[in-house]
């Protein structure tokens, strides 16, 4: 399922480059392709941290690891955004890996992660124009 979403942002990511390509100037080419890279940097951070829950009865480590990646990726993102759109999606996907990261600190194993992934998804769409 995780793959699935994964295949899905990046076919439309690449649909948004040839748009944009066609479409729009260097500067907002740039800003586009920023955002669509980091979109599929925290697709590909939630799909490690969707597999580090599902075998959260080994290393949990992994899950804290991902949600690291995942925080990278978004300070990366709202650094170069002005859009409101986007801002909103960054901030409820910081939302949701702050709530993830308390829950698996306070001994949760298998923490809901579905707003972390549902906003990703938003994210995504977002992304791509």
């Amino acid at each position: 399922m995780a793959s699935r979403r994964h295949q899905r942002l990046a076919l439309a990511t690449a649909t948004a480059l040839l748009a944009v390509t066609t479409a729009a100037g260097c500067g907002a080419l740039d800003k586009t392709l920023d955002c669509v890279r980091t979109a599929d940097a925290i697709a590909t951070s939630v799909d490690k941290l969707q597999q580090a829950v599902a075998d959260a009865s080994g290393d949990i480590t992994q899950a804290s690891e991902s949600l690291d990646e995942i925080d990278r990726e978004l300070k990366k993102l709202d650094d170069t955004t002005d859009n409101a759109d986007l801002s909103q999606a960054i901030g409820d996907l910081k939302t949701g890996v702050t709530n993830v990261r308390d829950s698996i600190e306070g001994g949760d194993a298998t923490p809901d992660i579905s707003p972390i992934t549902d906003a990703a998804t938003e994210i995504g769409k977002v992304c791509t124009p």
